[in-house]
């Protein structure tokens, strides 16, 4: 299961075992989506799984997960997504129903997003077999003209800026899976980031990556940059927006926020000189009215990302073995 989490051991699947039998220049940049170039566009392709498990949980389910999931993908690369495949495995004996209201939040999520499910294909496998319901989708949009967001561009000097409060979705599905109650309802943050991403290259093309951190949470998000740009990464703890509610479910359970998912969130790493600007612009749009600045980038520690605590001390935030909570997408 440690494989399937987002941490080290997935990385270290897809390096060595994937990655080898694979090959290809496209696949060795190991972004959120794919950058290729085809007929003269430059498009983002990009395709997941989705095996959560409860299917339905506070503040979504797996039908818009799916959907947004992609969306946000796509909009990694600076692409608006323009349209999803959509690809049903369902265990027999589900029933119709569920499977309606799954159907019925991608159809709502997607329109919400402004793209289109183009095409799909439904399996059936025997009962005993599945979870009820796996969602898979692909999606492609346009990369504007001047936009290169990608790890390597990462160079010392860089702000690190999250666009808001962090561990919503891990929080609220480990409520409802476990059973767990801390004194106030937990909703994910389940959201298309697309029209965000746009809000931010209106104020400049020169943003150098964005990542979403889902599966390992913010600290995979920035170790995975960290490694691939070569530089070190410095973040202040108290400057990270936690939500009380999600800070004493960890406390309570032992769990470190910073690798709690997110599913409506993302971190970029902006030009000194534009970040200013590009936190105004994040804070004037919805999904990023919490967004901080919680670090830069350093020449020291290149490929290893350090926590400045509020007592004066320092920790290294490594990357995450696998997953704390499984199946959270």
């Amino acid at each position: 299961m440690g494989h399937g989490g987002g941490g080290a051991l997935s990385a270290e699947l897809v390096q060595h075992l994937f990655a080898p039998a694979f090959g290809g220049e496209v696949l060795a940049q190991l972004g959120d989506a794919a950058a290729v170039t085809l007929g003269g566009a430059r498009l983002a392709f990009s395709t997941d799984s989705y095996v959560v498990r409860p299917l339905f949980f506070p503040g979504g389910d797996i039908g818009d997960l799916a959907v947004n999931g992609t969306v946000n993908d796509l909009a990694m690369s600076g692409a608006r997504a323009a349209y999803l495949s959509c690809g049903f495995i369902l265990e027999e004996g589900v029933e119709m129903s569920v499977v309606a209201r799954v159907a019925r939040s991608m159809g709502a999520a997607a329109r919400a997003a402004g793209v289109e499910i183009a095409t799909g294909d439904t399996k059936v496998v025997e009962a005993g077999h599945g979870d009820g319901v796996y969602v898979n989708t692909a999606g492609i949009g346009l990369i504007p003209d001047g936009v290169d967001l990608r790890a390597q561009r990462v160079v010392p000097g860089d702000v690190v800026i999250v666009s808001g409060e962090i561990g919503l979705h891990g929080v609220a599905i480990m409520s409802v899976r476990e059973g767990l109650e801390f004194g106030v309802d937990v909703e994910s943050d389940c959201a298309a980031l697309g029209s965000l991403v746009e809000a931010m290259l209106a104020v400049t093309s020169d943003l150098h990556v964005l990542r979403d951190p889902t599966r390992g949470g913010v600290a995979a998000a920035l170790n995975e940059i960290a490694a691939a740009s070569g530089t070190g990464v410095v973040i202040q703890e108290g400057r990270v927006p936690i939500p009380v509610p999600v800070a004493n479910a960890c406390a309570i359970l032992g769990l470190d926020p910073l690798y709690v998912a997110n599913e409506g969130k993302l971190v970029a790493f902006v030009p000194r000189e534009h970040a200013d600007a590009v936190l105004e612009a994040m804070r004037a749009h919805p999904l990023g009215h919490r967004a901080a600045v919680i670090g830069e980038v350093v020449e020291a520690h290149p490929g290893l990302v350090v926590a400045r605590t509020g007592l004066g001390g320092t920790r290294v935030v490594d990357l995450p073995i696998g997953e704390q909570l499984p199946r959270i997408c």
